[in-house]
């Protein structure tokens, strides 16, 4: 009689914990569940796009002996994103799903202008604001559009709007100050062709910078002060 006994307590014993580890199961399925929808999951992974820049140096760009820092580019968060910002209408502002810049806009003009001055071979020194490296002169930009913009049309332009100044570091006066306004546009809607004409536009806006800045502050070494 005990044996039987025994044998049932065994039994109900191992189907407690049978039950036990099938409702803890249960619950961490839930939780992943639980988890996944709030991480967005289902969704696929964006695009990351990074534009391709190399810039021909001109020939009317002047050959330099002093130092250039070029600050980060900073901006609005519209302007500034890692979103691929659209403008349907003049007053609206979307974003493309599913797509997302490599960098912000602003570590690619300023990456872009670098890149441009290191490959010219046409100023003494050029570098990133906070290298630790003394410089004669500062870049400051301003990003103010970044994004591609219908107008009622068909297709979309990419528009990159840029306000730049130039500092002499010594006396900190402003050598010279200019707003740039570089337009591509796309061949199609689709994304990939939306960002080829963000590289054009990118390359051309970025080689308009470093030019500028060379003539800009050339000319202000040979004025009177």
């Amino acid at each position: 009689m005990s044996t039987g006994m025994g044998n049932h307590r065994s039994g109900l014993a191992r189907a407690m914990r049978a039950g036990a580890w099938l409702a803890t199961l249960a619950a961490m399925v839930l939780l992943a569940g639980c988890a996944r929808l709030l991480a967005g999951g289902g969704k696929d992974p964006p695009t990351i796009y990074a534009p391709d820049v190399h810039v021909q140096a001109a020939q009317a760009w002047p050959q330099v002996r002093w130092a250039l820092a070029i600050g980060h580019a900073s901006g609005a968060r519209t302007a500034d994103s890692l979103r691929i910002a659209v403008r349907p209408t003049p007053s609206e502002l979307q974003i493309y799903k599913g797509a997302q810049w490599a960098k912000s806009p602003g570590d690619m003009i300023e990456e872009g202008v670098l890149h441009a001055l290191e490959d010219s071979g046409r100023i003494a020194s050029v570098g990133r604001q906070g290298s630790g490296v003394a410089y004669d002169y500062r870049l400051l930009l301003d990003v103010r559009r970044f994004e591609s913009e219908y107008a009622g049309g068909a297709t979309p332009t990419a528009t990159i709007e840029i306000t730049a100044k130039l500092l002499h570091v010594k006396d900190q006066q402003l050598a010279g100050s200019r707003t740039f306004l570089q337009t591509q546009a796309a061949s199609t809607p689709a994304v990939p062709d939306v960002v080829a004409a963000f590289e054009q536009a990118l390359t051309s806006v970025s080689g308009e910078l470093a030019g500028w800045s060379l003539t800009t502050g050339e000319q202000h070494e040979h004025a009177p002060h």
